[in-house]
């Protein structure tokens, strides 16, 4: 049976150009649901919520609370659900996820740094989506100063090429002084970096074990957990794909942000662009 992204009386469209209709990685529809047993994903939707509860939670009281719950599991069992969420406490420590081997190492260059103005910080980050028989991984691009969502996409790998196509497209809008990343495989691959390098783009690395050097990511994924995917119960890759599309043109557009005075994240960094700096932005 012919598999259809949009409505039935379009199907003669080719996947390539559904696909590129819904703005969404021509690999992401070849998506199967990961081999996960029905426990386990149910395991892995409360340990997603209780996170953003939580998130100085490490495997231990993860393992704690579930069993607290009801939940007859053990901590080896918890820690290789969470690595695969790619998910990890917030407090210095080894990292639990895989690092990149890099080379070329590069230092965090935002500390003590004020943000001032639009493109001078952007940052990038993965994270887990659960859809009702599987999940998938989201990366965004964000400006700091404006909370700006420029570009995200979603996969069902954690490969490093739907991190590389969210970065052109961030770069074909416009381009950082300062771009900074955790140390995740994705991100310290020699395509992700030299892409960068090419660009004129200073690089900067966060410290192994402190997710909060990416603090204004981490704050977009509580935003987009409970006000859009919590909410939903996604179906497919498309359902995922429209929701997400809606949720971050409402976030960009549309929500009003405390921090910036209560302004949009777009009329933020327009507004920077014309070199007008609104209350409470920086």
């Amino acid at each position: 049976m012919k598999r259809t992204l949009i409505e039935p009386e379009h199907t003669q469209l080719s996947v390539m150009r559904q696909c590129a209709l819904l703005g969404m990685a021509r690999s992401s529809w070849y998506y199967t649901p990961h081999g996960e047993s029905a426990e386990n994903l149910e395991l892995m939707r409360k340990l997603d919520e209780q996170y953003m509860r939580t998130p100085f939670y490490g495997v231990r009281r993860m393992t704690a609370w579930l069993r607290q719950g009801g939940c007859a599991v053990n901590h080896k069992r918890i820690a290789r659900l969470l690595r695969l969420m790619g998910l990890e406490a917030l407090y210095p420590k080894p990292r639990l996820s895989v690092s990149g081997d890099a080379v070329k190492r590069y230092p965090y260059l935002l500390r003590g740094v004020t943000v001032a103005r639009r493109d001078q910080v952007w940052s990038t980050d993965i994270t887990y989506v659960r859809m009702q028989r599987g999940f998938l991984y989201l990366v965004a691009v964000l400006d700091w100063y404006s909370r700006f969502v420029l570009a995200w996409e979603v996969s069902n790998t954690l490969d490093t090429r739907f991190c590389l196509a969210a970065l052109e497209v961030a770069l074909a809008y416009s381009q950082p002084e300062i771009f900074n990343t955790d140390q995740g495989a994705q991100f310290t691959s020699a395509a992700y970096t030299s892409r960068l390098e090419v660009a004129g783009v200073q690089i900067s690395w966060d410290g192994r074990g402190r997710a909060l050097d990416n603090v204004f990511v981490e704050r977009l994924w509580r935003s987009v957990k409970w006000e859009e995917v919590y909410l939903k119960d996604y179906q497919t890759v498309a359902d995922a794909v429209r929701g997400l599309d809606h949720y971050f043109r409402f976030y960009n557009h549309e929500r009003l942000h405390q921090a910036l005075g209560y302004q949009t994240p777009a009329q933020v960094y327009g507004m920077a662009a014309h070199g007008i700096h609104p209350a409470g932005a920086s």
